[in-house]
């Protein structure tokens, strides 16, 4: 079986909403969204080719933890080999917006400079998608050793073919 071509690794913009002010008597739940960014292989490739080539990708080897990436065999809460490319469910860019807004928003509205870097670097993207992916329910033993050791976790995959990339953005708390 011949690799598929790999990902470039762009770039990892991470928003933490400990940055923002939310005012007397909110609270920002130690939130943030992680956004790795990947340019797209000039190879032309369906778009489970596309997920398979970022699970294989070594910045998808993070457990979002603090830690970093790692050269584990974890991803988020899981074991990376419980993750395949049938486990992303193709979504409308409405819903995957739905899915980061309601989480941002679960305690109460979030501070307007903080919603306004969620529209750039987060909705922008997903509304400008060719294809939007989140990431299906896994069964309990796909758990690693550790996990899970966020309450709320969100993974989206977005594919812009016309841009030539990939965002993984994950959202989710300490």
């Amino acid at each position: 079986m011949e690799a598929a071509p790999a990902l470039v690794h762009l770039v990892s913009p991470f928003i933490n909403f400990r940055d923002f002010d939310f005012g007397e008597g909110s609270h920002h739940g130690y939130r943030w969204v992680d956004a790795k960014h990947f340019r797209l292989p000039s190879e032309v490739l369906d778009d489970r080719e596309v997920l398979a080539a970022l699970i294989a990708h070594p910045q998808f080897r993070d457990t979002y933890d603090g830690g970093g990436v790692q050269d584990w065999p974890r991803h988020g809460q899981w074991w990376l080999n419980r993750i395949t490319p049938d486990r992303y469910e193709a979504v409308d860019a409405a819903t995957a917006v739905d899915v980061i807004r309601s989480w941002a928003n679960q305690h109460g509205n979030i501070p307007e400079p903080l919603e306004a870097r969620l529209s750039q670097e987060v909705y922008r993207l997903i509304r400008r998608a060719t294809s939007t992916y989140v990431l299906g329910q896994l069964a309990e033993d796909a758990l690693h050793d550790y996990g899970p050791i966020h309450i709320d976790y969100h993974e989206l995959v977005v594919i812009d073919r016309s841009a030539a990339s990939l965002a993984l953005l994950v959202a989710a708390d300490d």
